[in-house]
């Protein structure tokens, strides 16, 4: 009886610790913002140069998912597989349901618009495939994609849509 009561005891602590676990993982996936969709692939032919290249057509759409919350970018980071990443360093305030593109090159950043710049030229998303991440200033994800060419963008025009 004691055997029974004991592994009754074990299979439901394990069952707890499954269920705490679960939460833990799916937290990264709690955060008001979003990855909206990446143009990872620019159209024409890929050219970083600073002055006449196409890096500002390669961007990441963030959205704003919360019904009531602002959230402030500042200190967010976005990032590839590889390491490569951009770092919020100023505020940028996105309302409820607001969104803003991080777009390659140089330019003005705009709340208006809508936009912040890299003041990069390099690109950022490999044309092939890739995992973007945002992780929020405390360290943990936001939100994860990763994608391939062949499987995520079926009509091939660079652009894949995630969180409509």
């Amino acid at each position: 009886m004691r055997t029974r009561h004991t592994l009754a005891a074990l299979a439901a602590a394990g069952t707890i610790a499954v269920i705490a676990a679960g939460p833990a993982q799916a937290t990264e996936y709690t955060s008001a913002l979003k990855l909206k969709g990446v143009q990872y692939d620019a159209p024409g032919s890929d050219s970083n140069r600073c002055s006449g290249g196409n890096t500002k057509d390669e961007y990441l759409t963030i959205k704003n998912y919360s019904r009531t919350a602002t959230v402030d970018l500042k200190g967010y980071v976005v990032k590839d597989a590889t390491g490569n990443k951009f770092t919020f360093t100023a505020g940028h305030k996105l309302e409820p349901g607001d969104y803003v593109k991080l777009r390659g090159g140089r330019g003005t950043d705009s709340d208006a618009g809508n936009v912040v710049y890299r003041q990069n030229c390099n690109f950022i998303w490999n044309n092939d495939k890739d995992t973007i991440y945002l992780i929020k200033p405390t360290g943990a994800r936001a939100d994860v994609h990763s994608y391939t060419k062949r499987a995520n963008d079926a009509d091939g025009n660079g652009y894949i849509n995630y969180h409509g």
